[in-house]
């Protein structure tokens, strides 16, 4: 189905990939992973029309290709799923799925009916429970999500790119994606699939393939691999354990969320967080965990409860108060509350550090410059320099960018809003590690994420949410997948603070 023979792409001084090959079979779904930058992204851009290949073969059907345009690939066939949404918010969910495929009578006129039909069609299709005339803006990323892959469902494509389609999922709806994947499979349909999530790669696929700083380093059968192997392949070495040995020993309170409601929402939220504690946060989408740390950190205004630092209540009614309490915050959504992507890598790491960068209102130009340096090399962000556009850089590096602009500002509190989504493997343990010496140092942790392999791994206790109620707060010691799925899904309430 595609064919592509010794693919080599450079931007500037900047070679991106160097002779990759890669192949898709009829019928098949195709894994391609590697790590941040490695040139995955880039190499489905060429074959969709979006970059030009600087040499090597591309075969689509046994034809020799070259698109200029994805609308030439789609017209082959080839559709492409990006990892950051296409969805226009203003309009409706059927205005997006038809857009520029408006459905006519003979005369011109638009045949609303038969469009609102379809739609309906579609997402039941997807297990996606929405009017087709709900406007795009209201619906959660994770069901925008699910809509971007009604609009390419549409198209009757062949072959479809999937960049980190279950980012932002819930096992439900995944669970719903990857039935429809299997369905299409059997009628011949091909997928590239891009994930990190290694389970997945493991559930779904049928081979592998790795790239490594843009060479394709080989190809397998899943079924004759193994997640270790797969891992070298990506980093070029051994990771050993996922996640690092958490030894260290949560010393006095330094958090505490008293009774803490915002209507419509979540209601009557209690907890705490020691210094030196991972306190991770679980529940299903839409249990309210995004909203309880967005309003403790002033994102949201609470309408009851309480908000204590340590021992004393505090007032944060907007992310500025919190920053001045030494609390920073990492949110789900990098591109709208975590970076301005047309700014520069250094002017992002600034932006939560200005006061301490600046003198009399002026930028200190070697203090900013300092800290864009300590951040790359902590973080291992794959950089051209400071003044590199951050849009320019891959989702993982965008997301260790974000990480670092908080770390620059020294935090006593850190809130993580899925701190590893869209980042690979190598990444994640670097994330990780540093976590745990942010805990070590006596920083006191929130972490929300949606993997429960990564909350059952990085925390110390797990605050279990469900419809905006806090269900439980399990220990480490009793910490399973089941437990935690048990309370997510409205098991008893026990709450012990």
């Amino acid at each position: 189905m595609i064919e592509m023979y010794g693919i080599t792409k450079s931007f500037s001084a900047n070679k991106v990939l160097n002779g990759v090959n890669f192949t898709v079979e009829p019928g098949e779904i195709h894994a391609l992973m590697g790590e941040n930058g490695a040139g995955k992204s880039t190499l489905m851009k060429i074959l969709s029309g979006i970059y030009k290949r600087d040499a090597g073969q591309i075969k689509v059907k046994s034809n020799d290709v070259t698109y200029t345009h994805p609308d030439e690939a789609e017209e082959d066939g080839i559709v492409v799923i990006h990892q950051e949404l296409n969805i226009l918010p203003e309009l409706t969910v059927q205005e997006n799925l038809f857009l520029g495929k408006e459905l006519t009578y003979k005369f011109g006129w638009m045949n609303t009916k038969a469009m609102e039909q379809e739609t309906k069609k579609q997402l039941s299709q997807l297990g996606l429970d929405v009017a087709p005339h709900t406007l795009a803006k209201d619906l959660s990323v994770g069901k925008q999500q699910i809509l971007e892959i009604a609009k390419a469902l549409m198209t009757k494509a062949e072959v479809i790119i999937m960049d980190e389609p279950t980012a932002a999922l819930t096992d439900r709806e995944i669970d719903t994606l990857f039935a429809v994947i299997q369905r299409l499979k059997k009628q011949g349909v091909s997928f590239v699939y891009i994930s990190h999530r290694m389970e997945e790669i493991f559930a779904i696929c049928d081979r592998i393939t790795v790239l490594r700083d843009g060479v394709s380093i080989g190809t397998r059968f899943i079924k004759q691999t193994t997640f270790d192997e797969i891992v070298s392949m990506m980093v070029g070495r051994e990771l050993g354990n996922r996640y690092p040995d958490r030894t260290h020993q949560a010393k006095e309170v330094k958090l505490k969320i008293e009774n803490l409601s915002l209507t419509g929402l979540f209601n009557d939220i209690s907890f705490e967080v020691r210094s030196g504690e991972i306190l991770g946060v679980s529940g299903l989408m839409g249990a309210g965990r995004s909203e309880v740390v967005e309003t403790i950190f002033g994102y949201r205004k609470k309408t009851a409860g309480n908000v204590i630092l340590d021992g004393k209540i505090v007032d944060i009614n907007h992310p500025s108060d919190a920053i001045k309490r030494s609390i920073g915050f990492i949110s789900e959504d990098r591109k709208s509350k975590g970076l301005i992507v047309d700014f520069s890598v250094g002017d992002n790491l600034n932006l939560a550090n200005l006061k301490a960068l600046s003198r009399n209102g002026w930028m200190n130009d070697k203090k900013s410059t300092e800290l864009y340096e300590e951040m790359q090399q902590a973080l291992n962000i794959k950089v051209t320099g400071e003044h590199q556009l951050a849009k320019s850089l891959s989702g993982g590096n965008q997301q260790k960018v974000v990480l670092g602009k908080w770390l620059g500002t020294r935090p006593d509190v850190l809130i993580l809003d899925e701190p590893t989504r869209g980042v690979d493997v190598g990444s994640k343990k670097e994330i990780y590690t540093i976590m745990c010496d942010l805990a070590k140092q006596g920083v006191a942790i929130i972490m929300v994420s949606s993997e429960l392999p990564e909350i059952i791994g990085m925390s110390d206790r797990v605050a279990v949410m469900s419809e905006g109620q806090l269900m439980t707060i399990l220990n480490r010691d009793n910490l399973t997948e089941e437990t935690i799925m048990h309370y997510a899904t409205g098991g008893d309430k026990h709450v012990k603070k």
